[in-house]
């Protein structure tokens, strides 16, 4: 369908929807909500391939390890690692002491990244039970983090060391690489974008 007509209305969940991603094949999409639920769809049918009903408060975000295994993280300051088929979760990381916010897998889905209301950041790996680093303040080699403090921070993956600190004009709601992982780019409140290029 190339006419820009809706393909299908996905509604198995009750209430707000906060994360939503496809995985790289492109044949699921996937789904966490208030209802502390998240859900693989069929990208093509629209069904509900599987519901995930591990967490025990809503569901923040999502992020795809795989094509078909993925984590949550939630309000309940849990993360799991789900895959399909399974009936309970492969992996569950638990060590926030608030809600955590959001979860990004490294490129090989071997280290998770985690941000939580604690303030703190913290690096899971799937061969152990606890983090692997934990950043106090507000990997590839690096990751960088942006929060309300006006701040980005560069971290090493390899010692959990803080390598560079930025101070924007207003709180930072999104941070991403360049594709040559030299370049940092940061969106604020107050309007303004920026990039740090990190060779210099």
């Amino acid at each position: 369908m190339t006419d820009g007509r809706l393909a299908s209305t996905l509604g198995q969940h009750k209430g707000p929807i906060f994360a939503l991603k496809w995985n790289k094949k492109g044949n699921y999409i996937l789904s966490a909500g208030v209802d502390k639920t998240t859900i693989i769809w069929d990208a093509s049918s629209g069904h509900c391939t599987q519901q995930f009903a591990f967490h025990s408060a809503p569901a923040l975000d999502v992020d795809w390890q795989s094509n078909n295994s993925f984590a949550s993280c939630s309000t309940d300051q849990c993360i799991h690692v789900c895959q399909l088929g399974e009936n309970r979760p492969i992996k569950s990381f638990q060590g926030h002491t608030n809600e955590v916010n959001a979860i990004k897998w490294d490129p090989q889905g071997n280290l998770l990244a985690s941000c939580s209301d604690d303030m703190t950041l913290k690096i899971w790996s799937m061969r152990q039970d606890t983090c692997v680093h934990d950043l106090q303040a507000h990997n590839g080699k690096f990751l960088a983090s942006g929060s309300f403090d006006k701040c980005v921070h560069i971290w090493s993956t390899q010692t959990g060391q803080l390598v560079h600190s930025y101070k924007g004009t207003g709180g930072i709601f999104e941070v991403c690489w360049n594709s040559r992982g030299d370049k940092v780019g940061a969106s604020a409140s107050d309007g303004s974008v920026f990039v740090l290029d990190l060779r210099k």
